[in-house]
């Protein structure tokens, strides 16, 4: 198997090298890892892509790229410049936090797993929840390196048919908890956390110039019963099949009215 990886927290975050190990296991002893990552950190770009300007990409290693544009770049750079043959699978992370629920509409992670989709290759975004039980561990991503492999194999086992213009891509959320801890797999659609949103707090830098940062909100707020950011703070790692169609197809026929 050959498997093309990138993340969002850059070429040199402890979770590209946690989802070597991951993609290493899956491709298998006759298979090949790509990598091509962000030189800086992306964080909450999304699906940005660097559309009004070119990018510089440097080889950093034996199938390993840096690239100093987003994650949806990377996974284009990869596909139509450094790998030549078509990878048979992405993914995209380990991100240090999570993306369930309303972060999933920020992450630079998912931006890279939904180009992956767009360009017709299974794809896969893979976060790890922090909290108290594993933030200041050891390895704050035990539960990802652990689990990772198992849980992609298993929802590729499935073999959903796909039958949308739109291929489906997977969001992946490991646990707030060490790999002994995790309670399992559960199937969630994204959640939302009620009370809870981006904003953005002042700050005066010494010269009196004015500077807004970004903050997130409480993120151990739980959504709806079994939904991804529920299921996370329940010990489970949550598996949500995603599409980048946008339509609100609930309310189309009620729009009808306006024709």
């Amino acid at each position: 198997m050959r498997i093309l990886i990138t993340n969002d927290d850059g070429i040199n975050a402890p979770g590209l090298a946690v989802l070597h190990e991951i993609a290493t296991e899956l491709a298998g002893s006759d298979g090949e890892v790509w990598t091509v990552a962000p030189a800086f950190e992306q964080s909450g770009v999304a699906h940005c892509i660097s559309y009004t300007h070119p990018m510089m990409i440097a080889k950093m290693g034996e199938r390993r790229y840096a690239a100093e544009g987003s994650p949806a770049d990377c996974v284009m750079a990869g596909l139509h410049d450094v790998m030549g043959d078509r990878p048979d699978l992405i993914l995209s992370g380990v991100n240090r936090g999570n993306n369930s629920a309303e972060n999933a509409l920020y992450s630079g992670t998912l931006g890279g797993a939904m180009e992956g989709a767009l360009q017709r290759i299974t794809s896969f975004a893979l976060s790890q929840y922090l909290g108290p039980q594993n933030v200041h561990a050891d390895d704050p991503f035990e539960a990802a390196r652990a689990h990772g492999a198992d849980v992609i194999r298993r929802v590729l086992s499935t073999n959903p048919k796909e039958t949308s213009d739109y291929q489906l891509f997977y969001n992946i959320n490991f646990p707030p908890v060490g790999a002994a801890s995790v309670a399992g797999v559960r199937a969630a659609a994204q959640g939302f956390r009620e009370h809870t949103r981006f904003t953005v707090e002042p700050h005066h830098s010494p010269s009196g110039r004015k500077f807004l940062w970004v903050r997130g909100g409480e993120q151990h707020r739980p959504t709806a019963p079994g939904t991804d950011a529920n299921v996370n703070l329940d010990g489970y790692i949550s598996v949500t099949p995603m599409r980048a169609d946008l339509t609100a197809h609930d309310v189309l026929d009620t729009l009808k009215a306006i024709e």
